[in-house]
């Protein structure tokens, strides 16, 4: 029986699982931290154990300084994880997390040899496609504020709390700076396979755009569609983790 590894303060696993054989790792959106995922494995098979991760600046990692670059984020990131890749594993990232998780499986690729079984990408373009949109993480406050009320994603008590928004800003800043400031670089697509989910009212992601990730696998390739803006994991989550299950339950049958 292997167990999981002693405290990390990158990663939490809310509901610690000896008995799993499988780990998934989650990714959190930009400006969002572990708390996201702590009852996910009240709604995923039982063989499961749900770890997620905590970047700088927030949660655990508050005292930790806020990582403004994709590149460090990652290459941070990688061997703090690998005491825990021991079972199988699978990554699931939203908005910004998707990102991350894909370039952290790359990084495992090349350096460890190590892949994922399974890469669930959920709210973001595919990496290879440009921005469309100029930056926002350099806008003075209140037009950076502004933004964030457009997205839909912070909640109103948190805008209209100044002392909240003074620790809330600056990690918010750094989040939108390592997605905008990423330059994608071709590789070799990926051996695992990718299922994609997005929001059919999502302003920053498209249908298209959300297809173009079957560029980046060589394996099999799923799209699915949510009926939500670009917060679907929260609208939508017990639709989200009952496919995300069915997935996993796939995936557990061929490894």
């Amino acid at each position: 029986m292997t167990t999981t590894p002693s405290f990390n303060s990158w990663v939490t696993c809310s509901q610690p699982n000896p008995q799993a054989n499988l780990r998934l790792f989650c990714f959190p959106y930009a400006g969002g931290n572990s708390m996201i995922f702590r009852t996910w494995s009240n709604n995923l098979p039982r063989n499961v154990e749900v770890c997620a991760v905590e970047y700088p600046g927030r949660g655990r990692q508050m005292s930790s300084p806020p990582i403004t670059r994709l590149e460090a984020l990652v290459k941070a990131i990688a061997p703090v994880l690998l005491p825990y890749l021991n079972k199988p594993f699978a990554f699931f990232g939203h908005s910004m997390g998707a990102l991350v998780s894909f370039e952290l499986t790359r990084l495992l690729r090349l350096e460890y040899n190590l892949k994922p079984f399974h890469l669930f990408i959920s709210a973001r373009r595919a990496p290879q496609i440009p921005p469309t949109k100029p930056p926002i993480h350099v806008l003075p406050d209140p037009e950076l504020l502004e933004e964030l009320r457009t997205l839909n994603g912070t909640p109103k008590a948190v805008l209209q709390n100044p002392e909240l928004m003074q620790i809330f800003l600056p990690v918010l800043r750094a989040d939108f700076a390592v997605l905008e400031t990423y330059i994608y670089t071709p590789q070799q697509p990926l051996e695992c396979p990718i299922t994609v989910f997005g929001g059919s009212q999502d302003q920053e992601t498209s249908h298209e755009t959300l297809q173009a990730w079957r560029e980046q696998t060589i394996a099999t390739f799923s799209l699915q569609m949510f009926d939500g803006d670009h917060f679907f994991i929260h609208s939508h989550q017990n639709l989200l983790l009952k496919l995300i299950s069915q997935q996993l339950q796939m995936s557990k049958h061929s490894l």
